[in-house]
């Protein structure tokens, strides 16, 4: 049996049909052109952090619903969940300067989001403005070096194995070190407010590429 992997094609194909939209129907309601919607439903073209924020607010609901599969059964009230993060499990969101894999998408109303991130930006111009967003985060380098800029500290360069946690309300960056062609890190961000998903995916800027 083949394994289904969700993309942002496959589970906006999913928001659709539970709804019982035909595409055109989509298109006017999230005010998507027609045809770039069947383009992402068939994973031949990715969406702007913008337009996911968009199809958001005008179908009226949250941005981590949009990462979430539907589960039929109901939410049991137990507590103890459990979720395997793999990246071929991962929603794959594509930028020139980023690959981020948001893991584990099936578990709705998370705590804490859990990203594999790889940073091609090697430097603040290319990177752009300082982020921010509510709550914390934990950053850990996998492979390569990542310089790590802050509103109120100066930058530090951290290599494998070592980490970082800040208050993400403080403005940051994470960029490849110089010499450094790429940095893998594990993130994790954490936060009380429920949108932490949407202000997430709404800082990391445009220009996404096609997801493969």
């Amino acid at each position: 049996m083949t394994q289904h992997h969700p993309t942002i094609g496959s589970l906006l194909r999913a928001l659709r049909a539970r709804n019982d939209w035909t595409l055109k129907e989509m298109s006017t309601r999230c005010g998507i052109p027609l045809s770039t919607l069947s383009k992402v439903e068939h994973d031949r073209l990715s969406l702007t952090y913008d337009k996911l924020l968009q199809i958001s607010q005008r179908l009226n609901i949250r941005m981590s619903e949009l990462f979430a599969e539907e589960d039929s059964s109901p939410e049991p009230a137990v507590t103890a969940r459990r979720s395997i993060g793999r990246i071929d499990d991962a929603v794959r969101v594509t930028t020139p300067n980023y690959d981020y894999f948001y893991l584990c998408p099936e578990l709705r109303r998370k705590r804490m989001i859990p990203v594999v991130t790889r940073v091609r930006a090697k430097s603040i111009e290319e990177f752009g403005e300082l982020v921010r967003h509510p709550g914390e985060e934990y950053i850990h380098v996998l492979e390569g070096r990542a310089e790590v800029h802050t509103e109120f500290y100066d930058p530090i360069v951290l290599g494998p194995g070592e980490s970082v946690y800040i208050d993400s309300n403080m403005g940051h960056a994470y960029i490849a070190a110089e010499g450094c062609e790429e940095v893998v890190l594990l993130g994790v961000c954490s936060s009380a407010d429920e949108h932490l998903m949407e202000s997430l995916l709404n800082i990391h800027g445009e220009g996404k590429q096609p997801v493969k």
